[in-house]
């Protein structure tokens, strides 16, 4: 039984035979083994055309950008997944990449939104800081987040953000999606009261929309630099096991509802 709409046969990635893979329309040995990086061959494959050299280089730098930070709630998992067992490391990395989400990790989705948003604001009224404004108070109104600003650590910049300005400065590609969140920037802490730093998923939005990476892409940004980091944290738990240490800690850290009644 078919579920849902059909859709035409067919794909246009990548197909096998007995003595060649083609990879959209390339010999994956001969063309592209040795000759492409990764992160031109992750563009390829999505796209199905090379990347420019800003493409490749702000992608690039969008997966450092991303790949650590620390022991956050994916690598957590990661790491206590691949304790329970060792043998499934597939698991474990797919723990982590399950507990990446809007609040962890995958907001640069939710920015390249709030950006188009402005931006197609300042289509219609001509001033970038009155549509910034509007797009920041109607989230503060409706007590939402604004995607990109803010972080629990990194104040009162996100050096990794700052990096990427800078970058996209420097090279003469930050264009009207940086010149928006820039503009976001100042709205927010004046809707606020109080400043907001610009964190690394807008910043990444932001610059890869300024070098045309498609919107699946940016999306799927984080996934794969995260993916990095996790297949890191879950080598190391191999040799340095602290994954069941960190779920005793939190088991201590919790107070019992039973224990909380007993004390009152």
């Amino acid at each position: 039984m078919l579920i849902g709409k059909p859709g035409a046969a067919r794909t246009a990635i990548a197909a096998a035979s007995s003595d060649r893979v083609t990879v959209r329309g390339r010999d994956l040995a001969q063309d592209l083994m040795g000759r492409a990086t990764f992160t031109e061959y992750v563009f390829l494959l999505a796209t199905g055309r090379a990347p420019t050299e800003e493409q490749r280089f702000f992608l690039d730098l969008s997966l450092v950008a991303l790949a650590e930070h620390g022991l956050t709630p994916s690598v957590q998992a990661a790491r206590m997944t691949y304790d329970a067992d060792p043998a499934a490391l597939q698991g474990a990395i797919a723990a982590g990449v399950l507990g990446c989400g809007t609040v962890i990790l995958g907001a640069a989705d939710l920015c390249r939104k709030v950006i188009e948003d402005v931006l197609s604001r300042v289509d219609a009224c001509g001033v970038l800081d009155v549509a910034a404004l509007d797009v920041a108070r109607e989230h503060r109104e409706r007590r939402m987040p604004l995607p990109g600003y803010g972080h629990p650590l990194h104040k009162p910049v996100d050096p990794r953000a700052e990096r990427m300005i800078a970058l996209a400065r420097e090279r003469g590609v930050a264009g009207r999606s940086v010149e928006a969140a820039l503009a976001l920037t100042k709205a927010a802490a004046a809707t606020w009261g109080k400043p907001l730093p610009m964190n690394v998923s807008m910043t990444i939005a932001t610059t890869l929309r300024d070098v045309e990476i498609p919107p699946g892409l940016i999306r799927a940004v984080p996934i794969l630099a995260r993916t990095a980091g996790l297949i890191a944290h879950c080598i190391e738990e191999a040799e340095t096991p602290i994954g069941f240490l960190m779920a005793s800690k939190g088991e201590e850290a919790i107070l019992h509802a039973a224990d909380a009644d007993g004390a009152a």
